[in-house]
């Protein structure tokens, strides 16, 4: 995994640039188109520009001082795209709680999962599914299950998550990869 944070390392150094220079573009051509802009619509456009731009700045200062590390945050992607791609978790609002590292809020949605599927708002077969899931996701997030959820998800476990589990055993799924992985699912849903 070392070995790929060098080119990891260029990568972004080379997209870190690019960003910067489109920034800085985009306040260049704002001032340029200042006269055909309303001026609300200038200040709008700047104030958002100027935002971005802190933003960068704060990201700048977080790889700065070593609070990123490139292969942690490879480990990440990893861990949540295997779990995308290996099918284990069909159900979206699960991986993404799960890269979050929301255990009260998988919690609060295997609750309603229950309750769904008593008044008969979700089938069985469908309920059990996402139950799994749920309690995958938990005892990957290091949470204690009861006797009763560790039966549960033996007795209901897939081949799918159970090759999960093992992948991402062996990619790994500390809290620091687990708290980037959350990163970077808010990032995508910005």
């Amino acid at each position: 995994m070392a070995s790929r944070g060098t080119q990891e390392t260029t990568k972004l150094k080379q997209n870190l640039e690019e960003q910067l220079d489109r920034l800085m573009q985009q306040l260049v051509d704002l001032e340029e188109c200042k006269g055909d802009l309303e001026p609300e619509e200038y200040e709008d456009t700047k104030k958002e520009t100027v935002e971005q731009l802190k933003e960068f700045q704060e990201n700048l200062n977080k790889m700065v001082k070593g609070n990123l590390s490139l292969v942690d945050e490879l480990n990440g992607m990893q861990l949540a795209i295997q779990a995308a791609i290996s099918e284990a978790f069909k159900t979206p609002e699960v991986i993404q709680l799960f890269a979050k590292k929301q255990p009260g809020q998988l919690r609060s949605r295997l609750s309603d999962i229950s309750r769904d599927e008593k008044i008969g708002k979700l089938p069985k077969e469908q309920a059990i599914q996402q139950s799994v899931e749920i309690l995958t996701a938990l005892k990957k997030l290091g949470e204690t299950l009861t006797a009763t959820e560790i039966a549960y998800l033996q007795e209901h476990s897939s081949g799918s998550l159970k090759e999960f589990e093992r992948v991402s055993a062996d990619i790994g799924s500390g809290e620091k990869v687990l708290a980037v992985a959350g990163s970077q699912v808010e990032k995508a849903s910005k």
